[in-house]
């Protein structure tokens, strides 16, 4: 005689429903860590391939970092670099476009570069020249388009008001691109540091030519 195959016990169906929670309680930490990586590696790509845009423009233009009388994107695009989705930083949920006055722009540039000659930067390894440029709100949010200057400059992104923190690890960091061209991450705290006036403070030059 056959024995009949028993039915899961409401103890077990219970085991299976708690280990199973326990794995996904596991396995979602370690998911959003992979994803906040993604993101920080495709930012870090973006302001790359700005800089090698940026890059071929000063060679086109004398090395004269982008002009007061045209917007720095609209010197960029759509010549030296012709997809807006660079422009977008992957910590901007704004829906992505191809439009020379709605697009998502998420970087912004320091206004002291604006009209001055690489050569005249004292610290170029220093001297930030874009970064992610979000707004006030406790959560990352852009406001930056393609048809306005976006402007970042220590803790004042334009549009939008004072940063409070970074664009990524729970604001505590942000990606920036450098005047010689190279893409780094910086605490919040190194890159919103204020210059004490010293003639070596390396905050005076990361924002001072």
């Amino acid at each position: 005689m056959k024995k009949s195959l028993g039915a899961f016990t409401l103890i077990e169906l219970l085991v299976v429903i708690t280990v199973i929670a326990i794995l996904i309680s596991i396995a979602l930490p370690v998911f959003s860590s992979v994803q906040e990586k993604a993101r920080i590696t495709q930012d870090l790509s973006n302001l790359r391939q700005l800089g090698i845009a940026t890059q071929t423009y000063l060679n086109d233009n004398d090395g004269i970092i982008f002009s007061a009388a045209t917007p720095w994107i609209q010197s960029l695009h759509p010549k030296y670099l012709p997809a807006w989705k660079i422009f977008q930083s992957p910590f901007d949920g704004r829906s992505s476009m191809e439009n020379d006055t709605t697009a998502p722009v998420s970087y912004g540039l320091n206004l002291n570069a604006v009209g001055l000659s690489v050569d005249k930067i004292q610290k170029s390894t220093l001297f930030v020249l874009l970064a992610p440029a979000q707004n006030s709100n406790a959560q990352v949010k852009f406001a930056g388009v393609s048809g306005a200057t976006v402007t970042v400059l220590r803790d004042s992104s334009a549009p939008g008001g004072t940063a409070i923190g970074g664009a990524q690890k729970e604001r505590t960091s942000i990606n920036a691109l450098f005047a010689d061209l190279h893409s780094e991450s910086l605490s919040w705290t190194t890159f919103n540091l204020a210059a004490t006036g010293a003639v070596d403070d390396p905050s005076r030059f990361r924002w001072e030519p």
